[in-house]
């Protein structure tokens, strides 16, 4: 059984065709996937969707490249948290690859997500791009540690990774993991604890070979974890078991049905 922990469902390449979509995920025995917000706006679609789906769950948050949209304070994010199907706080983090221009608007509305976090107690979906030591910083200024969370569709150099670990993170591979020349992806994945891991899709984008430039969705995960087993000598069951045991605990989702 495997889960894809980050996914975008809502977004029209996938919700258009959703029946398929959640059909070659049980084909493939992904049981779950978390549906990321990514503005407050489109929230209700995310949460409308893992109320109709059982196996469906949903996060909150402003994801950093989006500025003309509703920003989030304290008192909203925490209403909006209490739904039990959201079960963390984001996508939200740094992004210093599309607004260079903007970075202390992007650190407060960080810290407001990292601060919601800790006060509902869930953990946190981070996004990271050319901005992964002011992310660490703001993590560790803010207590980060006492919640957690997942550095999502991880790229970054074995040096950030374990200070994002020592800082009681998980990191989550992408079908990144699987490009040829993603050697420091690789790199990771192979050194980092397989209790601290986690796969994703992010899908509609980064399909994983052998679909690579086409539309990914929440079934090719299995990709993802198959090149982990291969990087570190493992079967597939062994990364699938310890990618959803992972999950689970991480993001406190109630007890499943392995057996599929």
């Amino acid at each position: 059984m495997l889960v894809d922990s980050h996914c975008h469902l809502d977004f029209p390449d996938l919700v258009g065709r959703l029946p398929e979509v959640l059909q070659r995920m049980r084909e493939n025995q992904v049981a779950l996937a978390v549906c990321i917000g990514v503005n407050l706006e489109d929230f209700p679609k995310v949460l409308a969707l893992a109320e109709a789906q059982p196996n469906l769950y949903a996060t909150v948050g402003v994801h950093p490249e989006y500025t003309d949209v509703e920003d989030p304070d304290l008192e909203r994010l925490l209403a909006l948290a209490e739904h039990p199907k959201v079960i963390a706080i984001g996508e939200t983090g740094l992004d210093y690859y599309w607004q260079k221009d903007k970075p202390e608007w992007q650190r407060e509305r960080f810290r407001t997500h990292i601060r919601a976090a800790k006060a509902c107690g869930k953990p946190l979906v981070v996004h990271t791009r050319e901005s992964a030591v002011d992310t660490l910083r703001l993590l560790k200024e803010e207590g980060a540690d006492a919640v957690g969370g997942v550095m999502h569709c991880f790229t970054e150099s074995w040096d950030i990774a374990r200070q994002a670990l020592d800082l009681g993170f998980h990191l989550s591979f992408s079908g990144i993991v699987t490009f040829k020349n993603a050697l420091i992806v690789k790199e990771v994945a192979q050194k980092c604890p397989l209790d601290r891991m986690l796969v994703e899709t992010d899908a509609p984008y980064l399909a994983p070979v052998p679909y690579r430039g086409k539309q990914n969705e929440p079934a090719y995960v299995r990709h993802v974890a198959e090149e982990i087993a291969r990087l570190r000598c493992l079967s597939l069951e062994e990364v699938a078991r310890a990618t959803t045991t992972n999950f689970i605990r991480l993001f406190k989702i109630p007890a499943i049905d392995r057996s599929s």
